[in-house]
């Protein structure tokens, strides 16, 4: 009887550090991830323009939850502003390509190292509060950016708005959804995998320290006030560079498409996904993206059957995301990922309970 390898053998036999801190946990994963990614290459030849725009705002919605989920998952901070830093991004990639010329390829990355200056110069004071106070800090920024967006014209365009241009990329024009998913996926790939090797880093492993158990973390030599403040600068840079995606996606952008229904939708993605989880973050863009068009085909259903349904079908998405928050936190607090270890584990183990 020949050997069948199993994806993850009895016992646990990584014998050195650099095979503890491996990115991916058994060579299967590993695979699985690279085929995933070139099955990704070749999914415009198969899907309408719908899914592929479908594809691409979550993947711009993922790196911004990506970002977020370094700061909450990680770090154990909290923030409901993050769609500030979003919005910032975005208005700062069209403001770089209208002002100074730089090609917006260039722009798109410089967004978010702008964005990153902000987010740690608000977090400088808010590296000093926990709990409820926190909360407060990072909600004044979201009001005091949102603000800056509506009265600084030179920026944002003020109530107006900001064109942003196409992306070129070697003389083509990213003009399409086709075309732009490449790009999407190109950022999403680099930063997921940068949040991972984050993660297995001298300084990741710090940051969770820090949410573990801050002042044991301190005992051990951990700089809090420091690691809180990367955590914030971490989190702006990705929230910064989603949002310079979503721009020029978009090719237009306003102060109303960041306000803080935005920033809870984002902590809902990390909640629903799996807080700490890098793959989580990806898992809850796709569930809060997908679920109002699926709440909205269950009201035009329900509809046909109670009439007063088809006038509340807006109320109906948006309440929708706050009860599946509360139903997440009492049944699945630890996220869809989750529940998709457990699934995977029972595979595994199959038909023996451990």
């Amino acid at each position: 009887m020949s050997h069948v390898p199993h994806p993850r053998p009895c016992g646990d036999f990584r014998t050195s550090y650099s095979a503890d801190t491996s990115l991916f946990r058994t060579k299967v994963e590993g695979w699985t991830v690279y085929l995933g990614i070139f099955a990704l290459l070749f999914t415009p030849l198969f899907f309408n323009d719908f899914y592929i725009s479908q594809m691409i705002l979550i993947g711009i919605y993922a790196i911004a939850a990506l970002g977020l989920n370094v700061l909450v998952g990680f770090t154990g901070q909290i923030s409901l502003g993050h769609s500030a830093f979003f919005g910032f991004g975005a208005f700062a990639s069209a403001w770089l390509n209208n002002t100074t010329g730089i090609p917006v390829f260039i722009c798109i990355p410089l967004a978010g190292l702008m964005t990153t200056a902000i987010g740690m110069i608000f977090g400088i004071p808010a590296a000093r509060l926990k709990g409820l106070y926190l909360a407060i800090a990072t909600l004044a920024s979201q009001f005091i950016l949102q603000d800056f967006f509506s009265r600084a014209d030179w920026f944002s365009g003020g109530a107006y708005g900001s064109a942003a241009e196409v992306v070129n990329f070697l003389g083509i024009d990213l003009d399409t959804d086709t075309k732009y998913f490449y790009l999407v996926l190109f950022w999403v790939v680099v930063s997921f995998l940068a949040v991972s090797n984050l993660r297995r880093s001298r300084d990741g492993r710090a940051l969770v320290a820090v949410r573990d158990h801050y002042l044991s973390a301190e005992i051990m030599g951990i700089n809090l006030t420091r690691y809180r403040i990367m955590s914030f600068g971490v989190s702006s840079f990705f929230a910064g560079l989603g949002g310079a995606l979503y721009a020029h996606y978009l090719q237009y952008v306003s102060v109303e498409g960041f306000t803080i229904l935005l920033s809870i939708q984002f902590l809902a993605m990390i909640i629903i996904g799996g807080l700490g989880s890098v793959s989580g973050s990806l898992l809850g863009a796709i569930f809060i993206l997908l679920l109002p068009q699926f709440m909205e085909e269950v009201a035009s259903s329900a509809a046909m059957v109670f009439e007063g349904i088809e006038q509340s079908k807006a109320y109906i998405k948006e309440m929708s995301v706050g009860a599946v928050i509360i139903l997440f936190l009492i049944f699945e607090p630890e996220g869809l990922i989750h529940r998709w270890r457990l699934i995977r584990a029972s595979w595994k183990l199959y038909p023996f309970s451990h």
